[in-house]
């Protein structure tokens, strides 16, 4: 056995063991398994694989780090209410916060973090990283880290409007069909029915089609596409709310149907609403991306990161990571929205454990 798997077990073990005195069950349980698991690779790949995977556990731990760290900044900076909901955040949702937060930053701030412009070409095609381009050329010669982050801004921002529209659209239809209820309801009903049996990306690539494949038309057709899935469950969640002695009560004191809404059912179905933002922010993410790796997203030369894996997928026959990088991208926001949502999720349902 190397002097490296050695080194590498001891510690491993020492830090299990060490979670396991001071009684950190999900620390000792993470520690013990990943050791488990780096035996087991290690067995059968060698101290290759053995190195890989203690890289691997590396960036793990700094990710825990870095949320630790992040978390801390938040309980130190935040007024003192949030504060304490901060304080007893798992590390998840707090490096799910710190991921978002790069993106917003990186959105906003692209003119000035972006070295070169959007689409300006500065070098030769497909050219190797450097002091220039730390992350090389694309198939045109354009910077690659600069359109990463301009896409932050296209990608992430067509994404979060598109959803907007289609949360506002989704929910308000729901919850006006669910306090009217009747031949509104049905109608309604019947409508989502009719969209939701058609497929969804089938159904954007032909509406696509047909429109044309500008951002307008992109936005629209996705919140088209979105929105019953918003009205389904902003009318279910609504159902159990207009049969209460409270709605009723204020029905009998003459309220009307936008006052019902407003004040009465909506600020008690905003935490599954909030949730289901999130977690439909992250399909109309996807959505968005798949639509440009196919050619009927964001048009060039706007940056957008589903059509930069399509330009660049051909260096993936020649060993080279460059189309995975806006697919890394694409991959982490969407890992990091899920950790925010399942923490919120978590604190709506009002279980401490």
């Amino acid at each position: 056995m190397s002097t490296f798997a050695i080194v590498f077990y001891t510690l491993m073990i020492a830090a299990s063991c060490m979670a396991a005195y001071y009684h950190r069950r999900d620390a000792f349980m993470v520690l013990f398994s990943l050791t488990l698991i780096s035996f087991l690779m290690g067995l059968l790949g060698g101290e290759v694989w053995l190195r890989y995977i203690a890289v691997a556990i590396g960036l793990l731990y700094a990710c825990g780090g870095l949320a630790y760290s992040f978390r801390e900044f938040l309980v130190q900076t935040l007024p003192r209410d949030i504060a304490k909901v901060m304080r007893q955040a798992p590390l998840t949702a707090s490096f799910g916060l710190f991921v978002i937060v790069v993106y917003v930053v990186a959105a906003i701030f692209a003119p000035v973090i972006a070295p070169f412009g959007e689409a300006e070409v500065v070098g030769s095609s497909y050219a190797p990283p450097d002091e220039a381009m730390i992350l090389g050329g694309d198939q045109l010669g354009r910077d690659m880290f600069s359109r990463i982050i301009y896409g932050a801004r296209n990608t992430v921002g067509i994404a979060l409007l598109t959803t907007a529209i289609a949360f506002f659209v989704g929910s308000l239809t729901g919850l006006m069909a669910a306090t009217l209820g009747g031949w509104v309801d049905q109608v309604c009903g019947r409508i989502v029915d009719t969209l939701m049996a058609i497929p969804q990306l089938v159904f954007a690539l032909l509406l696509l089609t047909i429109v044309g494949t500008n951002v307008v038309n992109l936005i629209l057709v996705i919140a088209l596409l979105y929105s019953p899935l918003v009205f389904r469950l902003a009318r279910a969640v609504a159902g159990n709310i207009v049969v209460m002695d409270y709605i009723e009560a204020a029905r009998l004191r003459g309220e009307k149907t936008w006052y019902l809404i407003v004040s009465e059912i909506l600020p008690n179905a905003t935490a599954p609403l909030v949730a289901e933002f999130g977690l439909r922010f992250c399909f109309v993410f996807l959505a968005i991306s798949a639509l440009s790796f196919l050619g009927l997203g964001i048009q060039p030369p706007t940056a957008d990161w589903g059509s930069m894996v399509r330009e660049n997928a051909t260096l993936i026959s020649f060993g080279e990571i460059t189309p995975l990088i806006p697919a890394a991208a694409i991959a982490l926001l969407t890992v990091a929205v899920n950790f925010v949502v399942d923490w919120m999720l978590h604190l709506s349902s009002g279980l401490k454990e």
